[in-house]
């Protein structure tokens, strides 16, 4: 098995530090990289094997040409890059402060593409390279009271799909994403919350490790994107093939699965930077609640498509 040399930006928290964890594992050498240097030295004790820490904001430019130079300094190349780094606003668009939008759009768009800028130029100069995105079902439909995530997302998924048209001409060069569906991460309580209840992954909920070990996957054997998600598939054909009934549920479905019954006065949440982060939030889900908020959503779009399809 060998060994290669990975860069994890987003690696605090979450998936980025599940995939840390699992790199280190099958004996890769990981560059950790987030934006508080007391989470990631956190991690890099987690993991062992004397990780390379390097604060890092993805919105500087700077600091992510510091990052690729000490990892090619410390290894002398860079074999994969995953991104995962991302932050999250809940609220009514027009609630929104306009700092607040612009800011989820700058670290989860421009900050991403900050990355793929970055490492594309030394996967060029090295002659190979795996880059992998983290991007979110989200790409693929839409939600409301996420305006500002679903619209990076989406542009997300653009970007990549222009990355791997503009990098065929390099056989060694790969550009995937994995697209996870809910994921128990802090995120949702560290998000920005103009919404009043703090939020939640709404069922089904995956696991980080999950995903992490998806990307392991994308490292190991390159796929334009990979879906990790149960009911991905599903959700994405009644937003396309249903539109009038995906509309009609999925503002019920948001405010009973996706907030949690805890309220939670305006915040910026880690928008603008690193706060302590709560790990296994309010308003978690059991099995039992997930059958039966799964069998609810069922028979709630049986009974739309019954009375939205004799109207067609």
């Amino acid at each position: 098995m060998s060994s290669r040399v990975v860069v994890l930006t987003g690696a605090s928290s979450g998936i980025g530090r599940a995939a840390a964890l699992a790199f280190t594992r099958r004996g890769d050498r990981v560059v950790l990289a987030a934006r508080s240097e007391q989470d990631l030295i956190a991690v890099a004790e987690a993991c062992g094997n004397d990780p390379l820490v390097v604060p890092t904001d993805i919105t500087s430019r700077s600091d992510l040409e510091a990052l690729r130079k000490a990892a090619v300094e410390r290894y002398g190349r860079i074999d994969v890059w995953a991104d995962s780094a991302a932050v999250m606003a809940y609220g009514k668009f027009e609630d929104l402060p306009p700092e607040v939008f612009e800011q989820v759009i700058a670290t989860d768009l421009l900050g991403t593409a900050n990355v793929a800028r970055t490492a594309l130029r030394q996967f060029r100069a090295q002659g190979h390279g795996t880059l992998i995105l983290v991007g979110s079902l989200l790409a693929h439909i839409t939600v409301p009271y996420m305006s500002a995530y679903v619209t990076s997302k989406w542009g997300l998924r653009g970007l990549v799909r222009t990355l791997q048209q503009e990098t065929r001409d390099a056989r060694n060069i790969h550009v995937c994403s994995v697209a996870p569906g809910s994921v128990d991460t802090p995120i949702y309580t560290s998000a920005a919350n103009y919404a009043g209840f703090v939020g939640r992954p709404p069922p089904p909920v995956d696991t980080a490790e999950r995903v992490a070990a998806r990307v392991l996957k994308q490292a190991d054997k390159p796929r334009p994107e990979a879906s990790v998600g149960a009911t991905n598939r599903l959700i994405e054909f009644g937003f396309t093939a249903l539109p009038p009934v995906y509309n009609a549920l999925v503002t019920t479905l948001m405010k009973h699965g996706g907030l949690s019954r805890r309220r939670i006065a305006p915040n910026d949440g880690n928008i603008f930077g690193p706060q302590p982060r709560e790990e296994g939030g309010p308003g978690r889900w059991n099995r039992a609640q997930v059958g039966g908020a799964i069998a609810a959503t069922a028979l709630v779009t049986g009974l739309a498509i019954r009375r939205w399809w004799p109207a067609r």
